[in-house]
């Protein structure tokens, strides 16, 4: 009896906490003495969520815990000589055909920088050319915007970041190709692995194709035209132009991964499959012959004997590859021919670029029309040869071998001051010396040179 006695006595006990529970839930939901947790969706952690769902009104469970919400951030360097730049991650939305970028809850936004506009192609100071290139417009949208700053739905999404570039410029020219677009794109979009989405305004579908080996060796992606689309494309992270270092060229110090212009040509190679890694000295009694590739151009600062200059090379020894425009302008083939060579020469010009497809320890020998152009010359084709780990040597034209002669008598200031020209301006020194004039090789003083390099190049 006693110990039914004493059963029914914590019955009533428990009977009476039963009956209290409501009232503590209550007095535990109004002091918020319960742990605030939120279980963030796959969209949230992306950050695509707009900043107010998952709130819900007063009468919803979860009113009193607001679900985390993921800040982009947007930055720029507008502080770079070459080119302009801006990086964005988190909820980064592009819409092609408007040129927008838009950076969805954005951490980093501030009323006064809400709007950044930027050519996202790497030759800033020349102003002719950045008039031609597409201006991309970035809005960084804030974490409450209300419903005048809600970003456009996304169309598509991608797992992989974002590269925005432009086609446009000098795209015809392989110097300025290399310089203001392919190498920058390298420094920028290599490190991902080919896990990134590449995307192109002032889309140029014959330079994309021309240009196709080493855009698929970036990207396992067919790069995007954003000019001709509708779609709202959505990345975790993008850039918006491209890092760019110097003339053909990169700054080891400057490249957040350590990339080199030797280690740019590995990448060339390997996007040409190009079978020759580096020059083995020839043997002058092997009877093996180094080749020679001889760029020859059409317009300006033609080589105006080129019959005899490549004669004059034969008969020293080298067996000399004859390129002319046709045959430079056939990328995926022309990169084999001067692969296969062991010195790639011709006259100041946007050809000397292809020393790029050069074996290690090539030479590069660039051959500098009259006029006091041996500074600007040097600066394009001679300093960046060493760091791509080439040599270097270069044959000046005297007064005697330009067509500058047929135009000027031999006491005008072309001939006896031309840095009096130079003081002009570039205008001046591009009209007479860069584009008014052709070059006639002293073929005996040039045979003398050519001795001299089959000599430095050869081994007994």
């Amino acid at each position: 009896m006693r110990g039914r006695h004493k059963s029914k006595k914590h019955g009533g006990g428990a009977a009476a906490l039963w009956l209290l529970l409501p009232l503590l839930v209550l007095i535990v939901l109004k002091t918020n003495l319960l742990p605030q947790v939120a279980h963030l969706s796959r969209d949230e952690m992306t950050g695509d969520v707009d900043a107010t769902e998952g709130e819900q009104d007063s009468s919803g469970r979860n009113s009193d815990v607001a679900a985390p919400i993921l800040r982009s951030k947007l930055s720029c360097n507008f502080s770079n000589h070459q080119s302009n730049t801006c990086t964005m991650e988190g909820d980064v939305r592009i819409h092609g055909k408007p040129a927008t970028v838009y950076v969805v809850k954005a951490s980093t936004y501030l009323p006064e920088n809400s709007t950044i506009k930027l050519r996202p192609y790497a030759r800033k100071w020349e102003d002719q050319v950045m008039q031609l290139v597409r201006e991309v417009t970035m809005r960084s949208i804030p974490p409450a915007a209300g419903a005048d700053g809600d970003p456009p739905e996304c169309s598509v999404r991608h797992d992989v970041p974002a590269v925005v570039f432009s086609t446009g410029g000098y795209n015809r020219n392989f110097f300025h190709v290399m310089t203001d677009v392919i190498i920058p794109l390298y420094l920028t979009a290599r490190e991902y692995n080919g896990r990134v989405q590449l995307l192109a305004t002032d889309y140029e579908p014959k330079w994309i194709a021309k240009y196709k080996f080493i855009l698929a060796a970036l990207s396992a992606y067919p790069v995007i035209d954003m000019d001709s689309e509708d779609t709202v494309r959505c990345f975790p992270s993008a850039h918006v132009g491209l890092e760019s270092h110097k003339e053909l060229g990169i700054i080891p110090g400057l490249s957040r991964n350590g990339y080199t212009m030797v280690t740019f040509r590995e990448f060339i190679r390997s996007a040409y499959s190009l079978q020759r890694p580096r020059v083995a000295p020839v043997s002058r009694s092997s009877g093996r012959k180094p080749r020679l590739v001889l760029i020859l151009r059409r317009n300006s600062r033609q080589l105006k004997n080129e019959a005899e200059a490549i004669t004059a090379g034969t008969e020293v020894g080298f067996e000399v590859v004859a390129a002319g425009p046709d045959d430079v302008s056939d990328l995926e083939r022309f990169a084999g021919v001067a692969n296969s060579c062991d010195v790639l020469m011709g006259v100041h010009g946007a050809g000397l670029a292809n020393m790029l497809f050069l074996p290690d320890n090539g030479t590069v020998v660039q051959i500098i029309p009259w006029g006091e152009l041996k500074w600007p010359c040097r600066h394009s084709f001679g300093d960046p040869v060493a760091p791509m780990g080439l040599r270097y040597l270069e044959y000046e034209a005297t007064a005697e071998e330009t067509t500058l002669n047929e135009t000027y008598p031999r006491d005008h200031a072309v001939f006896t001051e031309p840095l009096a020209i130079h003081r002009q301006g570039f205008d001046k020194v591009w009209n007479i010396f860069i584009n008014g004039q052709h070059v006639i090789l002293d073929i005996k003083r040039f045979r003398g040179f050519m001795e001299q390099l089959y000599q430095a190049i050869t081994t007994e």
